[in-house]
């Protein structure tokens, strides 16, 4: 029987994005596989969201663990991206927030390489995707 696996939700958002339309978007997004907030190892997003109180409430919402990565780690995953994001880069430094972090946060978590399991998603003023590593 094999162990399950280790996902991780990226998160972007735009200033002063809600809890609300956060945990909406997670949820219909994990819905949609299947899934749901309980399965999540963690959150991710970049350092240049950190002071972002609706990012910190889903954290404390759902009683996970969230990291928010520095520029020069997510910009190692721009290759990997589904998409990519001008107004992305030169807001935060790195093309994809969302997947980016993801993908990063996941890797760190296991110390094995991460997939996409789920590309971006987005909402008027939040983005989601999720990481997955098999152990």
């Amino acid at each position: 029987m094999s162990e399950r696996p280790t996902l991780v939700a990226g998160l972007g958002c735009r200033r002063d994005c809600s809890l609300d339309e956060l945990l909406a978007l997670l949820d219909s997004t994990l819905a949609e596989h299947g899934s749901n907030p309980a399965e999540l190892a963690a959150l991710a997003s970049s350092a240049h969201k950190a002071d972002e109180p609706g990012l910190q409430r889903l954290a404390a919402h759902l009683n996970l663990p969230i990291r928010f990565l520095p520029a020069e780690v997510l910009a190692g995953y721009h290759g990997r991206l589904s998409e990519t994001s001008a107004k992305a880069l030169q807001v935060t430094g790195t093309p994809g927030v969302a997947e980016a972090s993801a993908l990063a946060l996941a890797e760190q978590l296991s110390g094995q390489p991460a997939r996409l399991w789920i590309t971006k998603r987005k909402s008027a003023a939040a983005t989601v995707a999720v990481a997955r590593v098999h152990r």
